[in-house]
């Protein structure tokens, strides 16, 4: 869901190999290397910093960026990197707007950065001279002054270039100002573009997080974050402290091909937020807890297009997990404890409604299946329309995308042909307002209908029945109206779109307060990091040199 409307290593056959496997286990940042990550096993190696002793090429990254090859590998010892790119070397103001700045800026396909230990390899946005990620005010860089307006900084941003892994590292404090910043990892595939500009891109043992907050224009926007590119991988990753989402896949159409595994995110806005992203996309076996909304995938209008969030598989093709033509699937997830009003939050993010497990927000085709949600005090899992006051690019642009005009609320994105099924629910919507408990749908307009099946709702569905009316046949014919109504007017109060009904009780924002980081022992490093990495001065076959 974004703030703005500016905003192959894993080719398609892989990501769809990987869609068809078979999940396993719930959270546990502890594996062994990926596949993926031992695939590769050509290219030069370039050594920044020193380890165990070794004196390394180099002593930035970017300097190693800039003399990489396609191919090559960048090992990043541990110690604090305070990169600089986007200060040294002033972006253009339209570099600005394209997104194509960062304290790393990555512009050479096939290259593969990977810190030596995820926990003290730390890319860090704050001055030289500063401690490791400090939480002093006095400590924050926030970027160059352009046309009298203080810009941002990104911290690793990958523009356009095929094909990079960014690996086994905690990047943190790249903050947000007026044009474009605050995001930590960024495959960017040119923003604005209307169009797929990156294809392959890979993160696992990530950390993307901020220790500092001064308000909207001094935050962390997005933590790992992929916008109009196809064909990535997620694993082991952890986010947190975001104004808008930790993670984020947006504004790949149907084209997103793309899974996400074993990640966690708390202390966000959103957990993770994906507007106009659909096709094959799988999110599984990971945690989103302690946000304000756990989780929401949208469509919009304008913001990230085209519209809309579609989950049907490419081509007409059949899911090998669904067995439908849906193949956007979220299983085997816990979404706990997202009552968080105190997290940042601006932007349209910000109406992500708090106390809810997950938001379903004007997606189409999508299937939710086999996931826990437990502890969320309004509802557990929200199916509802978008509202979008947005002016769409043409002025046909909401009819043509399978939304409406409604007066007062915009272009709305009605949910539908979505598959809610096999979930488990508990000690959901304590908060005890009309419609709050586990399950909620809305709709505004007569559509093809969601399905509701095996889901086990000991704190009940709203309205009552839908499981038993909806049977993923038929038309639904709408229900904002009638029986819809209360959660209608509780969800319009807790987004904060309108006003509250006499009474409605959520929990109401009194200052962010920044989560701090879990214990290493809970954001395990690479088991090996010199997994398929050519031999060098810090890995001999494949082990690192002592």
């Amino acid at each position: 869901m974004n703030n703005r409307v500016q905003r192959s290593f894993i080719r398609g056959a892989v990501a769809l190999a990987t869609i068809a496997g078979t999940a396993t286990g719930l959270v546990a940042l502890s594996a062994t290397a990926t596949s993926a990550q031992a695939a590769h096993v050509t290219g030069h190696v370039l050594t920044v910093g020193t380890y165990n002793g070794h004196v390394g090429q180099y002593s930035s990254v970017q300097a190693a960026v800039n003399a990489a090859q396609p191919g090559d590998w960048i090992l990043v010892a541990p110690g604090d990197y305070k990169e600089r790119a986007d200060l040294t070397n002033t972006p253009s103001e339209s570099q600005y707007g394209a997104g194509s700045f960062g304290g790393v800026l990555v512009t050479t396909s096939g290259i593969h950065i990977r810190g030596m230990s995820r926990n003290t390899t730390v890319i860090d946005g704050t001055k030289v001279g500063a401690p490791a990620c400090s939480t002093a005010a006095g400590d924050q860089q926030v970027g160059p002054t352009v046309n009298g307006r203080v810009a941002g900084r990104n911290g690793i941003d990958v523009y356009a270039a095929n094909n990079v892994s960014v690996d086994n590292l905690t990047i943190c404090n790249y903050l947000s100002g007026n044009w474009g910043g605050g995001n930590q990892i960024w495959w960017n595939g040119k923003e604005n573009a209307n169009a797929i500009g990156l294809s392959g891109y890979e993160g696992s043992y990530l950390t993307a997080t901020t220790t500092y907050f001064g308000g909207n224009n001094t935050a962390g926007t997005y933590g790992i974050f992929s916008s109009n590119a196809s064909n990535g991988s997620w694993s082991y990753d952890y986010a947190s402290n975001m104004n808008d989402s930790g993670f984020y896949i947006g504004a790949c159409r149907q084209l997103c091909s793309a899974t996400v595994n074993k990640v966690w995110a708390e202390g966000n806005a959103l957990g993770y937020s994906g507007t106009n992203s659909g096709g094959a996309l799988v999110i599984e076996n990971s945690l989103f807890d302690n946000n304000t909304d756990g989780f929401d995938t949208n469509t919009q209008v304008a913001g990230d297009p085209p519209p809309p969030q579609n989950g049907a598989c490419p081509n007409n093709g059949i899911s090998p997990i669904t067995h439908t033509h849906s193949c956007w699937v979220l299983r085997n997830n816990t979404f706990t404890n997202n009552n968080n009003a105190n997290a940042p939050r601006a932007g349209t993010a910000a109406a992500g409604p708090p106390g809810t497990g997950m938001t379903l927000s004007g997606g189409i085709n999508d299937t939710v299946m086999n996931n826990t949600f437990t502890n969320n005090n309004a509802w557990g899992l929200l199916v509802v329309p978008y509202p979008d006051s947005d002016t769409p690019p043409t002025p046909t642009a909401c009819a043509d995308a399978g939304g409406f005009q409604v007066q007062g609320l915009g272009c709305v994105f009605d949910p539908k042909n979505d598959t809610i099924t096999g979930n488990k629910f508990s000690k959901n919507g304590s908060l005890g307002n009309p419609s709050n408990g586990d399950l909620g749908e809305l709709t505004l307009n007569p559509h093809a209908s969601n399905c509701f099946s095996k889901n086990v709702t000991p704190d009940g569905m709203f309205p009552t029945g839908i499981a038993r009316e909806l049977k993923c046949t038929g038309t639904h014919p709408g229900n904002a109206v009638g029986p819809g109504l209360p959660l209608y007017l509780q969800a319009i109060c807790d987004t904060g779109f309108g006003s509250c009904p006499s009474g409605a009780n959520y929990p109401k924002h009194t200052g962010t307060v920044l989560q701090p980081l879990p214990a290493p022992s809970k954001l395990a490093t690479m088991p090996n990091p010199c997994v398929g990495v050519p031999n060098s001065a810090w890995c001999v076959n494949g082990r690192a040199v002592k």
